[in-house]
């Protein structure tokens, strides 16, 4: 089987651990740089070209691994070879729904999944009426196309959520209000998903230290070993957004685990370092599998 990783950073540690589980079990790998492709698009002969007019129509399958501020090209990109009849690991449809976090926490809703309590407005007139919908400060900010903690703002205060909120809407910035899950005192869990199984764990912890004044915040990540019921939530989450690869984030609260965010995209490499668990082989084993379902 010929399978290509489709991404905008082919360093070298990816390439290995890829090509390593490729060739294990008999694959040949290739790896394709987003921006050096371009697309005849055509109803009867729809192609993906890469730099000197190389096509990729002998390719079984594609990993794609697309970075979130490469998302619409990316995932055009990928759009093209699926209809091009390539099997993908993630669909271009469930890689563009999880970039949109307040679509994800609808979609993860509507399959009754429990979520933090969250909010969204437009009108700064509605601030207040926000605020208290969350069940008041302190409580998180999150921008909508954050990713991995970036675009999080903690609001204290009532009045810091008040003039954070009220800025971003000025700016014209799309904010998700939601819920602080005080009694997980700065930890989540992050779950990485291949086909029907939690392949690896970890927890991720917030310790500030320091005078009220002059705080400095810190930042661990340790292996952990989750309940069935996380790993249950874990499961349902990805196939809510009906993703093979993903990246999920939960939060231990007192009502039981809650879903705080998906990804389709997770720093394999990270993972792999901090739990010491093969997670590219369960993706080549779950390719192997299903791209020969499919022929």
């Amino acid at each position: 089987m010929k399978i290509a990783v489709l991404a905008h950073n082919t360093n070298a540690l990816s390439q290995r651990r890829f090509t390593e589980a490729a060739s294990k079990h008999g694959h040949e790998i290739s790896f394709i740089h987003i921006s050096y492709c371009y697309m005849n698009i055509s109803s009867t002969a729809p192609t993906v070209f890469y730099r000197n007019n190389e096509t990729f129509k002998d390719l079984d399958a594609i990993i794609p691994r697309i970075n979130p501020t490469h998302s619409f090209y990316g995932t055009a990109v990928l759009r093209q070879f699926e209809l091009m009849g390539i099997y993908t690991l993630n669909s271009s449809l469930s890689i563009t729904w999880t970039r949109d976090k307040l679509r994800a926490l609808q979609l993860l809703a509507r399959k009754n999944l429990p979520l933090p309590i969250t909010g969204f407005g437009d009108s700064p007139e509605e601030t207040e009426q926000l605020i208290d919908t969350v069940g008041g400060a302190p409580l998180i900010i999150r921008l909508l196309e954050g990713t991995d903690g970036r675009g999080t703002v903690f609001a204290e205060t009532h009045q810091a959520a008040v003039s954070v909120i009220n800025a971003f809407k000025q700016l014209k910035t799309n904010i998700l209000v939601q819920e602080c899950i005080q009694e997980a005192m700065g930890n989540d869990i992050r779950c990485i998903v291949v086909g029907n199984k939690v392949v690896a764990a970890i927890k991720r912890s917030i310790h500030e230290t320091g005078p009220h004044s002059a705080r400095h915040t810190t930042k661990s990540t340790t292996h952990i070993d989750i309940t069935a019921a996380e790993r249950k939530m874990a499961i349902q989450a990805a196939k809510a957004m009906k993703l093979n690869l993903a990246c999920v984030d939960l939060i231990r609260s007192n009502r039981g685990p809650l879903v705080l965010d998906i990804d389709c995209s997770p720093s394999i490499e990270m993972l792999e370092k901090i739990t010491k668990i093969d997670i590219v082989d369960p993706i080549i084993q779950f390719l192997t599998e299903n791209v020969k379902k499919t022929d």
